[in-house]
């Protein structure tokens, strides 16, 4: 009842930061969002969790105080504005959305974060967390040295920093932080390109989330050791992996597809030139744990029996993963047929 509660309250925060027409108003949902998110991060009597409940908390509330205090200040000098003071406080604003949503170089806190925590709030947090900050740096993005430095330090942070984790929450995190300069970089583009983005983007966590929650794993080796004698489980896993990665013909390619012809089409070639290296980083050490995952043997008992039969977990998880592998075919036919 409690968590329905908060949850409730998390959702209306969003809301009113995205539906209001003011920057004192948007800050109210978002402090709104704030209070409703910490309550559900302490569910659990475990140390890291308190640990990263209390990190979130300073992080977000310094990057809300500076947000008051700059959008204030900006509202107190409109009258005396100058394109100086103004591209000024667009990059203070824009930085303090950044850092709540957890984006290059402002990242320090984030994969921290997500270790302490459950995957329901590790969705939460990686998800609809991000939408009223995304939705409020819509308003300010333009193509600029601010906005490509962003995006190309976000992609190249977000996929060095994956390459020797072996928590499935941080390697996560960092995939996050790589995902979150590619909305950047769509952002820049069009509008309903990001939210294309973030729609699959989100529904390709929820599918990895799923299946990671269903068998209460959190670290690289205990996805071999379960695993092994389940290798339809280890299959969905690892395809919806490859779809996040972003590795053609997989759903995940689609928006990165996309967002490509868009940069080339306004003359951000070098940036997206970037992305696409650090993209492939990043599909090489999702490639390495697959290879890995299929290709080495490990031992088990004889006495331990794992659960193979075929339930509605494993159904879900067919239907995610089918829908992750054919999802660029069936856009392509159905643009095609349209």
């Amino acid at each position: 009842m409690t968590q329905a509660l908060f949850m409730t309250t998390l959702i209306s925060g969003t809301l009113i930061s995205i539906s209001s027409n003011s920057w004192f108003s948007a800050w109210m949902g978002l402090e709104i969002n704030l209070l409703s998110f910490i309550p559900l991060m302490t569910t659990s009597k475990n140390t890291l969790a308190t640990e990263a409940t209390l990190k979130y908390f300073l992080i977000q509330a310094l990057a809300s105080i500076i947000f008051l205090f700059s959008t204030t200040l900006m509202q107190f000098l409109s009258f005396n504005s100058s394109t100086m003071s103004n591209n000024f406080f667009v990059m203070l604003i824009s930085s303090t959305l950044l850092l709540k949503m957890g984006a290059a170089p402002f990242h320090f806190w984030f994969p921290g974060t997500m270790e302490g925590l459950n995957w329901v709030n590790c969705f939460l947090l990686m998800t609809w967390q991000k939408i009223a900050p995304l939705i409020l740096l819509s308003y300010l993005m333009k193509m600029n040295l601010f906005t490509s430095t962003i995006i190309i330090m976000s992609v190249i942070i977000g996929s060095l920093g994956g390459l020797n984790q072996t928590s499935l929450r941080k390697l996560l995190a960092y995939s996050s932080i790589n995902h979150i300069g590619w909305m950047i970089a769509a952002m820049v583009c069009g509008e309903n390109l990001w939210e294309l983005y973030f729609i699959i983007y989100t529904f390709l966590t929820l599918s990895l989330i799923f299946m990671f929650s269903t068998h209460q794993i959190f670290h690289l080796n205990q996805s071999f050791l379960t695993w092994n004698s389940m290798n339809s489980f280890k299959l969905l896993l690892y395809l919806t992996l490859l779809s996040l990665g972003g590795l053609p013909p997989f759903l995940g390619f689609l928006p990165k597809w996309m967002v490509i012809q868009s940069l080339v089409s306004i003359n951000s070639s070098f940036t997206s030139f970037i992305m696409v290296i650090m993209t492939l980083i990043t599909l090489f050490y999702y490639i390495r744990l697959t290879f890995s995952a299929f290709l080495l043997n490990y031992s088990q008992m004889k006495w331990i029996n794992f659960h193979t039969s075929f339930n509605y977990n494993f159904l879900i998880s067919i239907i995610t993963t089918s829908i992750s592998s054919l999802g660029l075919l069936m856009c392509s036919l159905i643009y095609n047929f349209l």
